[in-house]
């Protein structure tokens, strides 16, 4: 018998709960296929959750040592050198002269994050409505070594605040703040976090249309391209890296490698390191990360109400910033003689490009044969910006609230 043991440990360590976790990291594999939603991250998210859920815990690691997979999360998550990697590869990839030519375009990506304090008051609310939620996610705190002494009204507020930061649409931002504040919830926010970015074409066409008319949606917008200079081009990232760090300093690894990035793009003396940053960095990277993000899903953890809630949340969080976005457009129409279409106001989160592409697509169909996708991508590079910037301050403001 002891040698059947042995042999068949995996079968003797089996537990229902593996074909549940079994059943999530196969449904977002078959959206990164059949559906194509974000399909590099999605599906090394959904192989990592099964992986993380094989018996004896083989690839995490138990008690005895760590797995491949922990030593992955120890040195790429709790770091933070995962999602500011990724943050290189992004500001390689992002054009910053769609903005320049319509500069008003930047009040979008500080709108649409009018998601994330909304999520946060939510997930109050629900706490007070719902003590067992309240008292699961005060639990998972206590159970984490860095969080043993805390109060149980800090671990609420910080949860909140964690979950709340799904409302930026921005899966490294979201990474970086749930790993200060709530690592115990950092599987289940960055799935959502990844989740609803990957779903921007089925949540935001509803939310657009039930707040626009026909005619607001065929509003027309002037673009004219205007020439940048290659000087502003280099100086923009260093500057908004000093400013953006003065004013939040927790910002400056996302922001500094976001702008980085884009320096190495705009110089015009690193091609290799901007292809690279685009190309082998970006892809390694967010191989790695998803595959990670998807570990962190073992089932006696994920398997928790509040990650129930968290994806109610994160919902919430995607509805409230595209709302935001599409009524402040609405409002700035109210006094300005050059109307804006609504649908701008959609693209400001952090979703990029996907959002912009989506609006442009709405804009087509709505009005064939016109284009307000520069716009669109204008507001969208903002939400990029103002999605790294709206986290830090959360970082900034939570503790000086709790008085540390």
């Amino acid at each position: 018998m002891e040698t059947l043991q042995s042999l068949f440990s995996g079968v003797f360590e089996f537990h229902w709960q593996f074909l549940l976790m079994y059943a999530i990291g196969g449904a977002l594999i078959y959206l990164a296929i059949a559906k194509d939603y974000e399909p590099m991250l999605l599906l090394p998210i959904g192989f990592g959750a099964i992986l993380a859920n094989l018996p004896l815990n083989a690839v995490w690691g138990g008690e005895d040592g760590a797995g491949v997979l922990r030593l992955l999360y120890n040195a790429g998550i709790l770091t933070e050198l995962f999602p500011v990697l990724i943050f290189i590869g992004i500001g390689a990839m992002t054009d910053f002269r769609p903005l320049f030519s319509t500069p008003k375009m930047v009040f979008f990506g500080a709108a649409a994050q009018f998601g994330i304090f909304a999520t946060i008051i939510a997930v109050l609310g629900l706490t007070a409505l719902f003590p067992a939620l309240k008292d699961n996610i005060i639990q998972l705190g206590l159970s984490q070594e860095a969080f043993k002494d805390a109060t149980p009204l800090e671990i609420l507020i910080k949860a909140a605040a964690a979950i709340g930061i799904i409302g930026t649409a921005d899966g490294p931002t979201s990474i970086v703040v749930a790993g200060k504040f709530a690592p115990q919830l950092l599987g289940p926010i960055s799935v959502a976090a990844y989740s609803y970015m990957a779903l921007v074409p089925i949540i935001q066409p509803p939310v657009i249309k039930a707040l626009t008319t026909k005619k607001e949606r065929c509003i027309e917008m002037e673009y004219s391209e205007k020439k940048i200079s290659k000087t502003a081009m280099i100086i923009f990232p260093i500057a908004v890296t000093v400013v953006v760090a003065l004013i939040a300093p927790p910002s400056a690894p996302l922001i500094g490698l976001l702008m980085f990035g884009n320096l190495i793009k705009e110089c015009g003396v690193l091609e290799r390191l901007n292809k690279a940053a685009q190309n082998e960095l970006a892809n390694i990277v967010t191989l790695l990360l998803g595959i990670t993000i998807g570990a962190t899903m073992e089932y006696s953890a994920f398997l928790q109400p509040v990650t129930i809630a968290i994806l109610a949340l994160g919902l919430v969080a995607f509805v409230f910033d595209t709302a935001g976005g599409v009524l402040f457009a609405k409002l700035l129409n109210v006094f300005s003689k050059k109307k804006i279409n609504p649908m701008i106001g959609a693209a400001g989160i952090s979703a990029f490009p996907m959002s912009a592409r989506l609006v442009q697509k709405m804009y087509k169909n709505e009005n064939p044969g016109h284009f307000i996708l520069m716009q669109a991508v204008s507001a969208n590079v903002s939400g990029q910006l103002g999605s790294v910037v709206a986290g830090s301050l959360i970082l900034t403001l939570v503790p000086m609230l709790l008085g540390h």
